[in-house]
């Protein structure tokens, strides 16, 4: 995960996964039939382990900007332990067909899942009516476009650790609480 999250899909080469691996290029065919299999089956790990995170936060958080702060921090605690996870997903989706594909498919019952949690909780007064969609898609820009992207963060002058992450956690629950929150 980590080579394709790092040099990219077409920047992975499968004699290099290999040789790396201590297996021959021949083992990975045999088990994933190409290198787009491979790629299919390392995605899917990554997205049953963010999948669980999620599933775990909103089951043990209350309702309301609880649930969203939770939300966001077990993200956060992935992809700063494990950012190559989000830099993947970030990939995929850039690739776009066949590889965004799976990704769609993973994320759009969780999308679909919290665009129905925020409409409710906007018709309930919880949070302020605006789009939920535009609110996730801030948020999923936020941590995949930032956090996994090593080499943004560089640039700027920044280097991923855990008091940067904090920091921008602590930034998008500021974003999303002036986005969600009266007043």
């Amino acid at each position: 995960m980590v080579a394709f999250a790092r040099n990219g899909v077409a920047g992975t080469s499968l004699d290099e996964l290999a040789r790396s691996l201590g297996v021959t290029k021949q083992t990975i065919l045999y088990h994933f039939g190409s290198k787009d299999g491979l790629v299919v089956a390392v995605f899917e790990a990554g997205a049953f382990e963010l999948l669980m995170v999620l599933n775990e936060a909103t089951e043990q958080s209350p309702p309301g900007w609880e649930r969203v702060e939770a939300t966001v921090r077990a993200v956060f605690a992935l992809a700063v332990r494990r950012p190559e996870h989000l830099g993947l997903l970030r990939e995929l989706n850039r690739l776009g067909p066949p590889y965004s594909a799976p990704v769609i498919a993973v994320l759009s019952p969780v999308i679909d899942s919290a665009v129905s949690y925020f409409e409710s909780a906007m018709d309930h007064g919880v949070f302020r009516r605006s789009d939920p969609r535009l609110v996730l898609v801030s948020a999923y820009a936020a941590v995949t476009g930032v956090v996994s992207d090593v080499e943004v963060l560089r640039a700027v002058g920044l280097e991923l650790d855990i008091r940067l992450g904090v920091r921008m956690r602590r930034t998008l629950l500021d974003f999303l609480r002036a986005a969600l929150l009266a007043d």
